[in-house]
């Protein structure tokens, strides 16, 4: 087993990662962070701008930072950027420091959900069910390899999604 008793979400935007995990930290009673929402705490910026002056890939650095410092805390829930999965590295630091669970969700709910928010960079494109299937090709391999746990947002109620997660927990 793990040192660390983390529960880290990962998978594509729109699955449900920030709303599950508010929920699954004051059902376990623990403190939540977004590692999208520390880049922007620690920037001063917003993710969008990020990407406008440092492109995907200084986005990806600051990620990569953020997740360092994020996992040396214990007993957090984390959610965390869907391309967080990109970098070995990162995928390296979810899987030794915690208990990572899969959130997947079609595509047609993640377009439902994603589809009035317009701060998601990789989204601006003039044909975002495109994107997210290319973004789903790409990274659904290493979500598979990187997590402990799969669960489907997309056919469930929330309450159903943690109580999946709570029966798996590994303590």
């Amino acid at each position: 087993m793990k040192q660390r008793k983390n529960l880290y979400l990962i998978g594509p935007m729109g699955a449900g990662k920030t709303t599950i995990g508010r929920l699954l930290a004051k059902e376990l009673g623990r403190e939540f962070y977004d590692s999208d929402r520390e880049i922007e705490l620690h920037t001063g910026v917003d993710i969008p701008t990020i990407f406008e002056y440092e492109g995907e890939e200084g986005f990806r650095r600051r990620e990569t930072e953020i997740l360092r410092s994020l996992v040396e805390l214990d007993d957090i829930v984390l959610a965390t950027g869907g391309g967080i999965v990109l970098r070995p590295e990162n995928r390296r630091l979810l899987s030794q420091n915690g208990f990572v669970v899969y959130l997947c969700c079609p595509v047609e709910k993640q377009l439902e959900r994603t589809a009035r928010d317009t701060h998601r960079p990789l989204l601006r494109t003039a044909d975002p069910e495109a994107r997210l299937r290319a973004l789903l090709k790409e990274r659904a391999p290493l979500y598979e390899a990187t997590a402990d746990l799969k669960v489907n947002t997309g056919t469930c109620s929330s309450r159903m999604v943690i109580k999946k997660i709570l029966q798996n927990l590994p303590w």
